[in-house]
């Protein structure tokens, strides 16, 4: 019975299965890819995938600790300069197990481990996807906006008669007022030559009433 068996031993003594799962994940990291039996995989991916998460951080205590798991100062330095620019945005689930059949000789099932962002035939079509999604995001207008601007040219539209009938009442006003102006200029001089017989006249009773005296 396998009861609480996490760890698959491998067939190995701890420094062997250690030493070895180190090698390759050295040799992961170097060539993005390796070919090897589909147990050694599964527990390749468990050693791998932590060490990665420690890369997106920089410092100096992540790169001991990877140091201390992988042993050499070539694969250290690639993961945290080149792999983890690669897989910056990636939320974990970095290495892909690809069974590739059985092996002639002993009939072992083989497998492909490989970094997911590494692989052009599965990302190129990825990208084909996302790039036309922006462009009809991007060239399409929304139906809020098309909504908005219907209502602006209604608007405006319902405005121009407003404005002309204000314009036509400002001048109507404006000719009554020119007609008023014009009237009262007419009467002012009925009224003088109304006033000019009514001075003569006075002069005229004047010499009547010292006659009467």
């Amino acid at each position: 019975m396998r009861h609480g068996k996490k760890i698959n031993h491998l067939g190995r003594k701890t420094a062997h299965r250690k030493s070895m799962l180190a090698n390759m994940a050295c040799s992961l990291i170097e060539h993005k890819r390796i070919n090897t039996t589909t147990a050694k995989a599964k527990a390749l991916k468990q050693f791998v995938e932590p060490l990665i998460t420690k890369s997106k951080n920089d410092t100096t205590q992540n790169r001991r600790i990877v140091f201390s798991r992988l042993r050499q100062k070539e694969a250290v330095a690639e993961l945290f300069r080149d792999v983890s620019a690669k897989i910056a945005d990636r939320p974990g689930g970095y290495t892909r197990v690809i069974r590739l059949g059985n092996r002639l000789g002993d009939n072992a099932d083989m497998a492909m481990i490989e970094l997911v962002d590494y692989n052009e035939t599965y990302n190129s079509g990825k990208k084909k996807k996302s790039s036309t999604r922006r462009r009809k995001k991007s060239t399409t207008p929304k139906v809020e906006d098309v909504q908005i601007e219907s209502s602006e040219a209604v608007v405006s539209e319902d405005n121009n008669p407003i404005v002309e009938s204000t314009k036509s009442v400002e001048a109507s006003i404006e000719t009554t007022n020119e007609t008023e102006e014009v009237a009262e200029n007419s009467e002012t001089p009925t009224e003088n030559v109304d006033a000019k017989p009514q001075e003569d006249d006075s002069p005229a009773e004047k010499p009547e009433s010292s006659e009467e005296k």
